[in-house]
């Protein structure tokens, strides 16, 4: 892709974002969005009314999602990688695409007062909805940067653990993102990411479609070419696990549009070497 083309993404995938906060919880199916809204505004990565019921749909718990209310309104998300993330007391988590801070607190109290937690989100408007939740919620042991994926504002070697919810599939370089999630990860640390693959090679057409890009669908990698990226990048242990059963979430953020055929969601782990 062209520069210019990286850029028009970007903002569009910001400006989506932002308003997504002004929404809150309103819409992918057209249950909430009736047919005489546009594409865009029926159409969201990952949103659901209410999200509450979404997030649990996803497989977060009642009792997590109770405890952090004002993020669970607005974030978004096709899986939750709190389920293969494994967090231990005292560990230190990077969250890429962070948004609203949902995940970010889930981790927060799973890796303790000893543990830490980064959240990094390109979008000013979500990294100010997220400290302001931290502050709600008493979360001392949460920070959130401004940042793209693909440049982490975070030093070599800092964190046990990556995670990440539907959001690496938003960026134009993803084998970018992969190699400054190598580098930020110490040595034995994790990936433990929920994004949305390509079961077969979308047509040029969806590809070139910004609004298909900010739905979490335009810009989904296949399986193998995740595979490759990831292996380049250096990690080792890979297992990319589709989750078949998110194909029927997935049509409700683009009804009608047929690459949604082509979309599932998918759990992505990998780990650094101990000795690279």
């Amino acid at each position: 892709m062209s520069q210019n083309t990286d850029d028009r993404i970007r903002q569009n995938v910001r400006q989506h974002y932002a308003r997504s906060l002004q929404r809150k919880s309103c819409c992918s199916g057209s249950h909430c969005c009736g047919a005489d809204q546009s594409r865009e505004a029926a159409t969201s990565c990952c949103e659901s009314a209410p999200a509450h019921d979404y997030a649990l749909a996803l497989g977060y718990d009642p009792e997590e999602l109770a405890a952090a209310p004002l993020a669970a309104e607005a974030s978004l998300g096709c899986g939750n990688p709190q389920g293969i993330a494994e967090l231990q007391p005292g560990e230190t988590v990077v969250d890429l695409g962070s948004g609203a801070g949902l995940d970010c607190f889930l981790a927060a109290s799973r890796v303790g007062e000893t543990g830490q937690v980064i959240g990094v989100d390109m979008t000013p408007d979500m990294v100010s909805t997220a400290r302001h939740n931290a502050a709600q919620l008493g979360k001392s042991n949460v920070s959130f940067r401004l940042g793209e994926i693909e440049h982490l504002p975070v030093a070599d070697g800092t964190a046990d653990v990556i995670i990440s919810n539907c959001v690496i599939n938003l960026s134009p370089h993803k084998a970018e993102v992969f190699r400054e999630a190598y580098r930020v990860l110490k040595p034995g640390g994790r990936l433990a990411i929920a994004d949305t693959v390509a079961t077969a090679p979308l047509p040029e057409e969806a590809r070139r479609d910004l609004d298909l890009w900010a739905s979490c669908l335009a810009g989904a990698a296949t399986i193998s070419e995740l595979e490759e990226m990831l292996r380049s990048a250096g990690f080792c242990e890979i297992r990319i696990t589709p989750k078949d059963e998110s194909r029927e979430m997935i049509r409700t953020w683009a009804p009608g549009v047929a690459v949604t055929d082509c979309i599932v969601s998918a759990y992505i782990e990998a780990i650094k070497p101990t000795v690279t």
